[in-house]
């Protein structure tokens, strides 16, 4: 796989255990978003061994198709996705639903369908964190 040069643009922040990637106020999301935030959890998960993972989705109200299928892709291998303030659009997609626990308010969990007997995190902080990162 061909990897992306650099990932501008993007910010990062630590929140309940999950290096978050946040692509700003962008409501629709499209091929090359998706491209770009597959790219970046390859560069999180292969190159720094991050093991829990977020997307900050607040402003989100669209994302395509194979977003979903991506992030469960991830998921199959081990690595923890959180979702953070999705908006109702989102929440409401049946894949969403389906997959996707609650685990605090504002923070969501992907899941395989199981009940969820991982530890509460409801009382970490979160811890500010802004940075560029290029590759």
């Amino acid at each position: 796989m061909a990897e992306r040069k650099n990932i501008h643009g993007l910010q990062f922040t630590t929140r309940r255990g999950a290096k978050v990637i946040d692509i700003g106020d962008m409501e629709i999301w499209d091929g090359a978003d998706l491209s770009l935030i597959r790219d970046t959890l390859h560069i999180l998960v292969r190159r720094e061994q991050k093991r829990t993972v977020g997307i900050e989705m607040k402003h989100v109200k669209y994302v395509p198709s194979g977003f979903f299928g991506m992030l469960f892709d991830w998921f199959d291998s081990g690595v923890t996705i959180k979702l953070f303030t999705p908006q109702s659009r989102v929440q409401d997609m049946l894949w969403f639903k389906r997959f996707v626990v609650e685990e605090a308010p504002g923070s969501y969990r992907l899941h395989d369908g199981s009940l969820y007997d991982g530890p509460d995190l409801s009382d970490e902080v979160d811890e500010p964190e802004t940075e560029m990162v290029t590759v």
